[in-house]
């Protein structure tokens, strides 16, 4: 049973099914549903060592919708081999402008106004060119220099289609493969949906500017450019400029008169801050990304994508990174497990087998500037062995790699590993004061209370039960003597720990009762309660440490 092509998309399935069958071969084709898309004979199958980049040629020359795919999957080794994510990588949305009569188009339909009204200039050759939109600079009506960011005419559309014919497949997939019921290719395309989505709207990239400038007030190195929010649309960004050249443009000259050290330092520091204690992260930020300004301060561009990290999964990650950049290995499968999902096929002594014996590879060699690499393995290796973890992983590592090269080019014997050993604990009381909100403590008042409510008739129940001869132990052993004698010291120690407990209750209910005998100022009943509980806590501490 093949798909049910729909005839607008016919262009897209026949591209599709080339694809499969260029790097898939022709069973992949067959089990898609998509033969009777394809045409003609099947191309000449390249050498494995072209393919890789053979297939981001492909995805490139598909447009926009299937480069940023080719990006995504390139963080997805669990679908894809070492070499073809490496390429897809690489993959680079570099396009021909978009003739300036239909930006400025764009520009006096998004902001109501003719373009020479609401600036006084604006540059008719853009500063870059990307699948999605353009980047001009121009000059306000008050003077100050901006970067207007301008969307392709039509954008939205072509990638809406493109999205319909790739969900088609991705169903089919996932209804009548094993490996779509593996590796859920329609989640993955929702996923991708949502990213894609999100940056084709500027408004949210606008916000993204103004968080992220928020959270790293205190870096002094790091400049986010600000939002001009009454001349921003979903279509139209405009932000502040900023004057400077790529990191990778960096000459030898100028790298020797640069603090390399410092600025690398700090852009790590900024985003282990970003990553680890505030839960959303630039996730681009590779060095096209990143600008070296006149004044020699790092300058984060295009926060079209942007991570967030939910508080539970901030604490795996950072203790996943930890474990990583240390060499821990078990601690590294424990996290890996907890946060993933296991599929039919898992194979939990492969999965820390394999962990391991990367971990020892690596131990004794020098890992400068690998952290970002080192995660990616490790989720290439969960993939392998049938765990499927969440999408944040992948966008995380992928930062991380795109954050080692930034960190490389500043300073090239920059150790990220080290620079988080050394922040570890800084991060951690961060997430501690981050969490210590009024809110939470209120919510762990209001449990206390509960506690103290409940505990009385939680006690009543264990006793009655005691006495009524309820309470049972079920202990395997050989030696009955030392059973019998265990049993009378867990009994004996169990009735001291409930006795103990009435007493601070009882203790508890006398302070609210006045009387003239007073101890330190409290009721001296409640107070001698107290004290002997105090007393018989700290003796049967005592007698469980001597056992």
């Amino acid at each position: 049973m093949g798909i049910s092509l729909r005839p607008a998309n016919l262009v897209r399935y026949r591209d599709i099914a080339h694809l499969l069958l260029k790097y898939g071969g022709s069973d992949v084709v067959r089990r898609a549903g998509l033969e009777d898309a394809v045409d003609g004979a099947p191309p000449a199958e390249p050498g494995q060592a072209a393919k890789a980049a053979s297939l981001a040629d492909d995805l490139e020359a598909l447009g926009p919708t299937f480069i940023k795919l080719g990006q995504l999957l390139s963080t997805r080794h669990d679908l894809l081999p070492a070499e073809y994510a490496d390429a897809l990588a690489r993959l680079q949305d570099q396009v021909s402008p978009v003739p300036f009569d239909e930006i400025q188009a764009v520009v006096e339909g998004e902001l109501g106004l003719r373009l020479s009204k609401a600036f006084a200039s604006f540059d008719a050759k853009p500063l870059a060119a990307a699948s999605l939109g353009q980047v001009h600079h121009a000059v306000m009506r008050d003077g100050r220099e901006v970067a207007v960011k301008v969307q392709r005419p039509g954008i939205r559309e072509r990638v809406e289609r493109d999205l319909e014919a790739l969900e088609d497949i991705a169903e089919f997939l996932d209804r009548h493969t094993e490996a779509g019921r593996w590796y859920g290719f329609t989640d993955t395309l929702d996923q991708f949906r949502k990213t894609l989505y999100r940056e084709m709207d500027y408004r949210k990239e606008a916000d993204n500017l103004v968080v992220v400038a928020g959270n790293l007030e205190e870096f002094d190195r790091i400049v986010i450019p600000r939002p001009v929010m009454g001349y921003t649309t979903s279509k139209v960004l405009t932000m502040e400029f900023v004057r400077g050249v790529k990191i990778t443009r960096l000459g030898p000259l100028g790298r020797v008169e640069l603090d390399g050290r410092l600025l690398a330092e700090q852009l790590f520091a900024a985003y282990l801050k970003q990553i680890l204690a505030d839960g959303v992260f630039h996730a681009d930020p590779h060095p096209g990304n990143v600008f070296l300004t006149e004044d020699r301060k790092i300058a984060l561009l295009d926060l079209g994508m942007v991570g967030s990290l939910a508080p539970g999964l901030q604490e795996q990650l950072l203790r996943l990174v930890l474990a990583i950049s240390e060499g821990r290995s078990d601690d590294a499968v424990a996290v890996l497990t907890r946060i993933g999902e296991a599929r039919d096929d898992f194979d939990e002594r492969k999965l820390s087998r394999a962990v391991s014996e990367f971990v020892a590879e690596y131990r004794n060699r020098s890992m400068q500037a690998q952290l970002g690499k080192r995660l990616m393995h490790v989720a290439r290796i969960a993939g392998e062995s049938g765990l499927r973890l969440p999408p944040e992983l992948a966008l995380l590592a992928r930062a991380l790699i795109n954050l080692d090269q930034a960190g490389r080019v500043l300073d090239p014997s920059f150790d990220p590993n080290q620079s988080i050993r050394e922040n570890a604990a800084e991060i951690l009381q961060r997430r501690l004061v981050k969490s210590a909100t009024p809110g939470s403590v209120f919510a762990n008042m209001l449990e206390a209370k509960d506690f103290v409510l409940k505990m009385p008739g939680q006690l009543n129940r264990i006793l009655e039960n005691v006495a009524g001869n309820q309470v049972e132990l079920k202990v395997h052993a050989f030696d009955e003597e030392r059973l019998i004698s265990s049993i009378r010291k867990v009994a004996n120690r169990i009735t001291v720990g409930l006795v103990l407990s009435a007493l601070i209750v009882g203790a508890a209910l006398l302070m609210r009762v006045p009387t003239s005998f007073v101890i330190l100022g409290y009721p001296g009943i409640a107070m001698t309660f107290f004290i002997v509980a105090a007393v018989g806590g700290l003796a049967l501490v005592a007698s469980i440490l001597r056992d």
